[in-house]
């Protein structure tokens, strides 16, 4: 699969990701959509749902080859969570 440039800084990158998961991809889930990755086209507002983020990001290659591709978890702020949490008991 080639590479594709991004055309945007980061922060513009993020916004136009943000902005078209919240109008565009947002309304269409239902709650068996939760933990799901979409991968989303921030140009054209395509999209893909599915279990596995390297399958959906394909997929959306496969349907647009210039994709500008912004992944997002679905009911969580992050893609991927590092660390964790104690699992002791508390006293």
């Amino acid at each position: 699969m080639a590479t594709v440039k991004r055309r945007y800084p980061k922060e513009e990158f993020a916004r136009r990701g943000d902005a078209v998961y919240e109008s565009a991809v947002r309304p269409h889930l239902t709650p068996a959509d939760k933990g799901k990755f979409a991968a989303i086209d921030i140009d054209s507002g395509a999209y893909e749902l599915g279990d596995d983020e390297l399958a959906v990001c394909e997929r959306l290659r496969e349907r647009t080859p210039k994709a500008q591709i912004w992944l997002v978890r679905v009911g969580s702020r992050y893609v991927h969570h590092f660390g964790g949490h104690s699992l002791r008991e508390k006293a």
